[in-house]
């Protein structure tokens, strides 16, 4: 990739497609922002929409609407097309219409002669970044999705409502599927570099009444919670993918929980779950491997036994 071209490609202008093109707009992070829809004069509207930005932001960026031929000079290409469940479904009962929608865009990214970064949001993630790999024939640190990036904010977000501090002081990770079968790894949740654990431990007439349990749970249930009341999310997922996008242009080497393609990474092969990353100019430039509890261990082992059963679907 050159590293000072800074063009990216955003495939799908719905609600996360647009909400991402806002995000990287007034962040500022790129030169160029390419926008691909189905409907071309949806991405035109919106190119146009987002261009008019341009006098209340700090620097400019080019938008504009085209097709997939031109991806070629992408740095990046972030996947966003796709339609949130309906109700009653799960993330994963989207899946056999998602990765034959997902073959299509990746063929024709490919054809363009792309050789970047594929971002990939479209659920479910972590079965769709695995579809995107096998596809576009990529190396597997160039193909990354969001993963529980996301989730992870959530956490983050949850605890700070518990314990008074701003959660970008809170360090911690929910692991696994993108979904019902993820888990937060709570013997690496630290606040201010101290383990959560001990922090109840040495204060229970504060925190006694914290149930760990119940905050994983509610980590698992946010995104339902939102969909709930507003039929589906998509500020949260398009500043995660603001974020990588972000840390691939600037080589920022920042460590995120995404959606990485394992060979041998925690003992498992052949599936692509969240874990934490450092995340580089190269895309995935290496795995974070944690050591994780017995139970973790348990728990990580369950998701990796939820999403391969799952990736059967599709013929993997």
């Amino acid at each position: 990739m050159n590293a000072f071209s800074k063009k990216v490609a955003i495939v799908g202008t719905g609600l996360v497609g647009s909400s991402c093109a806002f995000c990287i707009v007034n962040q500022g992070i790129c030169n160029e922002l390419l926008l691909i829809n189905k409907s071309h004069e949806r991405a035109v509207g919106e190119a146009m929409d987002l261009n008019h930005c341009g006098d209340f932001t700090h620097s400019r960026t080019k938008v504009y609407a085209g097709t997939y031929a031109d991806c070629k000079d992408m740095d990046i290409v972030i996947i966003t097309a796709g339609a949130p469940p309906k109700p009653g479904q799960s993330r994963l009962d989207t899946l056999a219409s998602a990765a034959n929608m997902i073959e299509g865009i990746v063929a024709n990214v490919m054809a363009s002669g792309f050789n970047g970064i594929f971002l990939v949001a479209t659920n479910p993630v972590d079965i769709i970044t695995y579809h995107v790999w096998k596809i576009s024939g990529l190396p597997r640190n160039r193909v990354i999705g969001t993963g529980t990036s996301l989730d992870s904010s959530r956490l983050k977000s949850i605890l700070s409502d518990i314990i008074p501090v701003d959660p970008r002081s809170i360090n911690g990770y929910s692991l696994g599927e993108h979904g019902d079968s993820q888990f937060v790894a709570w013997s690496h949740v630290t606040i201010g570099s101290k383990p959560l654990t001990e922090i109840l431990k040495e204060n229970k007439e504060r925190f006694g009444n914290i149930s760990l349990d119940e905050i994983m749970e509610k980590t698992r249930k946010a995104g339902w919670e939102i969909y709930n009341r507003k039929g589906t999310t998509y500020f949260g997922i398009a500043n995660a993918l603001t974020h990588l996008t972000r840390s691939i242009l600037n080589n920022d080497h920042q460590i995120t929980a995404v959606s990485a393609i394992l060979d041998g990474e925690y003992g498992l092969q052949d599936v692509c779950l969240g874990v934490p990353a450092i995340i580089t100019m190269n895309g995935i430039e290496d795995i974070v491997e944690l050591n994780l509890n017995p139970h973790e261990v348990q728990q990580l082992g369950i998701t990796y036994d939820v999403l391969r059963s799952n990736m059967q679907t599709i013929g993997y």
